[in-house]
């Protein structure tokens, strides 16, 4: 990659990105480019600079103004920051990002603007809207389990803990991971199977999350809703046979069947420990992974 020497006067920092607080997009902008906003916004807050778009108008002229003026930008790096900004705001709204962050955007030594590093994030669940961008996702690039999560269709996110977790919906991997922090224990990640998972989802999950050499317990924690507990047993049994787990497995089911799948794992002749709480549960897999 051959890339042009540019004559740079300046660094300025510019990004557009998903503001929960507000559910807009802000621009954040600072005079402080080639470094770490985070550690700008915490050492010199005023040095950053907020505009929040309206979702109907998008940027519009008096927010590109009072930035190249809070920039002290002029002459033609003022016309170009103004007709770059709102340029930026149609690549954002139209490629669903999460984060669209360029540092250093730089000024010339001829008055000009420019961006010289950029790079975007786009929202996951929007992917299927594009899908000439999901074709350029490198796997190599990310954590080899994020990897597979991705390949079978669940959720996974890495932790430091040593305790996995396999859960069916996320608001309950959430209480669940809350559990084991609240026992004395750490996850070693979140992972979530989706509500109708089937026994195949529960052995790719088991796959990945023994990925992890720290992982020392299993924690399962479903609710038989969409999917029955004893079709989950009868999957986790199967799963726990083909992948040879070799840590304790603790089972929480809950739900439709939930009485026969606990039955069915007690009579497996498997090392699986049903739970008939979640509480119990949260305190077995802690005591486990000592």
């Amino acid at each position: 990659l051959v890339e042009e020497t540019l004559p740079i006067a300046r660094e300025l920092y510019l990004s557009l990105l998903v503001d929960r607080e507000t559910e807009r997009v802000a621009i954040v902008a600072s005079a402080a480019g080639g470094m770490d906003i985070e550690e700008v916004a915490h050492a010199t807050p005023e040095k950053v600079l907020t505009e929040i778009c309206d979702p109907l108008l998008g940027v519009q002229d008096f927010q590109c103004r009072a930035l190249a003026f809070a920039l002290e930008l002029t002459g033609e790096a003022y016309k170009d920051f103004c007709r770059l900004l709102p340029a930026l705001y149609r690549v954002f709204m139209a490629n669903d990002l999460s984060l669209l962050e360029i540092n250093p955007l730089i000024v010339t030594s001829d008055n000009r603007v420019l961006p010289l590093d950029c790079k975007i994030s786009i929202e996951d669940n929007a992917l299927y809207r594009h899908k000439a961008l999901a074709a350029l996702r490198d796997d190599s690039q990310i954590d080899a389990k994020e990897a597979a999560a991705n390949a079978a269709n669940v959720n996974y996110v890495a932790l430091a803990g040593n305790i996995g977790c396999m859960v069916n919906g996320a608001g309950l991997a959430m209480a669940t991971m809350d559990l084991i922090q609240l026992e004395g224990g750490t996850p070693a990640n979140f992972l979530d199977v989706g509500g109708g998972a089937t026994p195949e989802t529960v052995a790719q999950g088991f796959k990945i999350i023994l990925l992890d050499p720290n992982v020392r317990a299993v924690l399962i924690n479903i609710f038989g809703g969409i999917v029955r507990c004893d079709v989950i047993a009868e999957g986790i049994i199967q799963a726990v046979k083909e992948v040879g787990v070799k840590v304790p497995v603790i089972v929480r089911l809950e739900g439709t069947n939930a009485e026969l799948g606990r039955t069915l794992l007690a009579e497996s002749g498997l090392a699986i420990l049903a739970a008939e709480s979640l509480t119990q549960a949260a305190k077995l897999a802690v005591e486990k992974a000592q």
